[in-house]
């Protein structure tokens, strides 16, 4: 697999850019290949042009085509298209999980995405602990500085947890990523750390997690199948659960709340079936068309 390491430009993304993103270049297709333009049309500097132009190819609201041209995709006007779209403005949660989904299965996604979301097992997470680990895991195939690492760790825990003010209290900052409000990663205290500074401990909230509708659920499990195992039937229980990319582990739900979600496919089961007997567990897919499945069930999310 590859992996994107920069680009962000130390910034996650805020709330107003994918619609932002979506907009400028349903309207001017080159926007983006002029920065200069692009800082008048979006109304921020030249670093964060590049960051909102990065996220927004990342999530797959727009896409380029090569040269100068981008455009908007279709999951991106599904979604953001302010008259015809599911969420303009990013106002559901189940849109906030949605596209912590897409972050994270991108195609050539962020590495710190992929390490801590599928290979982390520690119970904790400390910037002074992963680092090390990030770069044994790295070495031989990619040269990468501490400091890039570090910018890139410092960027996925900002999307994830709020901004702190001194005394640890959180800030209401409207700069903050949408995603904070998923709670997927929670501060856990603070750890003497080198030359006497405290350094904070996060976990990754665990768990059933019954704010993650059955459709939402769904959709991600059927993209997960799309992308790792096209041309398979069925999957197993154990692959829905801990393989690399599945909602499992993107998610973050336990082994009970994913069978109790499967356990009652309710209007779902035109879509799939769901075997527990007691020697398998598996779940069936009735469809053959994935980019089908994926626009009705997307839609059914927000019905």
């Amino acid at each position: 697999m590859d992996f994107k390491f920069s680009g962000h430009e130390t910034f996650a993304f805020r709330y107003a850019w994918l619609p932002k993103a979506y907009n400028a270049v349903k309207a001017y297709g080159d926007v983006f290949s002029d920065e200069d333009q692009a800082m008048v049309l979006l109304g921020v500097g030249k670093n964060m042009v590049r960051s909102i132009r990065f996220w927004a190819l990342l999530l797959g609201i727009i896409e380029s085509h090569g040269g100068r041209a981008y455009e908007v995709t279709p999951f991106g006007g599904d979604l953001l298209d302010p008259i015809d779209g599911l969420d303009p403005y990013l106002e559901d949660s189940q849109t906030l999980w949605l596209l912590h989904w897409r972050l994270s299965t991108a195609p050539e996604p962020l590495f710190a995405w992929h390490y801590l979301l599928n290979r982390w097992q520690e119970s904790e997470m400390v910037g002074s602990v992963i680092l090390p680990m990030m770069i044994r895991d790295l070495e031989g195939s990619h040269k990468l500085s501490k400091n890039s690492l570090d910018s890139m760790l410092s960027v996925f825990l900002h999307t994830y947890v709020p901004t702190r003010g001194k005394k640890n209290k959180v800030v209401e900052d409207n700069l903050d990523c949408p995603l904070v409000q998923l709670r997927l990663i929670e501060y856990a205290g603070d750890r003497d750390g080198s030359f006497g500074r405290k350094e904070p401990i996060y976990t990754f909230r665990r768990g059933e997690k019954p704010e993650i509708s059955l459709g939402l659920f769904l959709y991600c499990l059927t993209d997960y199948w799309c992308l790792n195992a096209t041309d398979e039937r069925t999957l197993s229980f154990e692959q829905i659960v801990n393989d690399i990319g599945s909602p499992g582990q993107i998610l973050k739900l336990s082994g009970e709340g994913i069978q109790e979600r499967l356990n009652d496919l309710g209007n779902y089961s035109d879509y799939f079936v769901f075997t527990d007997s007691s020697t398998s567990r598996s779940l069936e897919r009735k469809f053959d068309d994935f980019d089908q499945a994926l626009t009705e069930l997307l839609r059914e999310i927000y019905e």
